[in-house]
């Protein structure tokens, strides 16, 4: 597979992450609505800060796992198509639907800002998905593992940029298209359940053997 190749993979799998309707994406809206257009747009910058520090973490595990101990490397690829494999079956399985949005303190864009940032940054299962899945792509054949890095983490934050920043700036219209909408945002999240799994196959099959 050729960089181009994989970095539009990643980008397909970026999308289906963050269409997916969950914190992040109710934090955004529910600081749009309780506190406008501009405390949702605050709201999302602070979750873009949380995505470039989650870059940073899977460039420094891969980098570290990498540099250390070359032969777990290869476990990582397996057990991160496993997760990923796993988090597919889960979305498959359930039916997302998204409730009614709670009143957030929105006394100010800099509380948006620190609340976003935060939520993004204490998610433990953010951590957990990095390491499973920057691996697949974080290879040291495509060159340096930090440029790597960062041309993903500009992809990250564009893409949650656009995704988040849409809902923010189309707030009521989202929030009851989603609400409303059960069936299509459960097959937003199958449709992501079949990208993980198709993802973690190809993964195993071009993973090094030995």
């Amino acid at each position: 597979m050729t960089y181009s190749a994989n970095l539009w993979l990643f980008l397909t799998l970026l999308l289906g992450i963050i269409v997916i309707p969950g914190m992040d994406m109710l934090f955004v809206l529910a600081n749009a609505l309780t506190g406008g257009k501009r405390a949702g747009l605050a709201a999302t910058a602070g979750i873009m800060v949380g995505g470039a520090a989650h870059t940073l973490f899977g460039a420094l595990g891969v980098s570290l796992i990498f540099g250390l101990a070359p032969q777990i490397f290869t476990a990582l690829l397996y057990a991160g198509a496993a997760y990923m494999a796993w988090i597919g079956i889960t979305l498959l399985r359930s039916s997302i639907a998204v409730g009614t949005v709670g009143t957030v303190d929105t006394r100010s864009y800099w509380t948006a800002f620190r609340q976003g940032a935060v939520t993004c940054l204490l998610n433990p299962k953010a951590y957990l998905f990095v390491l499973a899945v920057y691996p697949q792509f974080l290879l040291p054949r495509y060159g340096a593992i930090w440029l790597q890095a960062l041309v993903m983490g500009i992809m990250t934050v564009l893409m949650q940029l656009a995704v988040y920043g849409s809902l923010a700036l189309a707030a009521d219209r989202s929030r009851t298209f989603l609400v409303a909408s059960p069936r299509t945002t459960a097959w937003i999240g199958r449709g992501a359940g079949l990208l993980f799994i198709a993802i973690a196959a190809m993964t195993a099959l071009r993973a090094p053997v030995g």
